[in-house]
């Protein structure tokens, strides 16, 4: 025992069945928080890039009118949808004809407030996932940790005497578990808060987009 080699992958390996299953979940967790993170900053990147692109287009004086055509041809995201959907919708509503200006503008605020919410409904998928990955693992971890040294104790009732070199490699193997946890949940919180703010600065500007598309479409009705 006091021979023993103290190394990652020893612990691991010589830890009880119970110990190994919870690091093989937390591993599990790990992996798939990370290629959450690794999509979710992709999408949320690419939607961030999309709509500040797009706001450089409207804001540069094209045609609406042209500028919806462009932009329903290709692949729309983000603060496109919400033009495209406000757009369509106040079109819509504008042939029907002997319909009052504020409803016109009424239904077509609802068209890109429903735009907004499945855009920020896409972007916001999977965050939960990470959020839950980062509460519970350090907790799975110590399940593991206590398990791990309730079963290091119980093997030291076989030995006449305890010393550190007995001890070491139990409490060792146990606290590999508290490691793990602390992996998983550690990049899974900071990625969930940094997440979160971006889809937050995102919906803040999808918001002040609807208001001044409304306040645009409103004038060139009015006229």
């Amino acid at each position: 025992m006091p021979n023993q080699d103290l190394s990652i992958l020893e612990l691991v390996m010589h830890a009880s069945l119970v110990v190994q299953l919870v690091m093989a979940i937390l591993v599990l967790l790990s992996l798939l928080s990370w290629w959450h993170i690794f999509s979710k900053y992709f999408t949320v990147s690419k939607a961030a890039k999309a709509s500040e692109l797009f706001e450089d287009r409207f804001w540069s004086g094209s045609d609406l009118n042209a500028l919806f055509e462009q932009t329903k041809r290709g692949h729309s995201v983000g603060m496109e949808k919400i033009f495209i959907a406000g757009f369509s919708e106040f079109l819509k509503l504008r042939q029907k004809g002997g319909m009052e200006l504020s409803d016109v503008m009424e239904g077509t605020r609802r068209a890109m407030r429903a735009a907004c919410q499945r855009e920020l409904d896409w972007l916001d998928k999977h965050t939960s996932f990470l959020a839950s990955v980062g509460s519970v693992s350090p907790y799975i971890g110590l399940f593991g940790t206590v398990w791990g040294i309730m079963h290091a104790f119980r093997g030291l009732a076989n030995v006449g005497q305890a010393t550190l070199a007995t001890v070491a490699p139990g409490i060792a193997e146990a606290l590999v578990a508290t490691a793990i946890g602390l992996f998983a949940a550690i990049p899974a919180t900071v990625a969930y808060n940094r997440f979160a703010h971006d889809v937050d600065a995102l919906a803040n500007r999808f918001d002040t987009f609807i208001e001044e598309f409304s306040n645009i479409l409103q004038r060139q009705a009015a006229r």
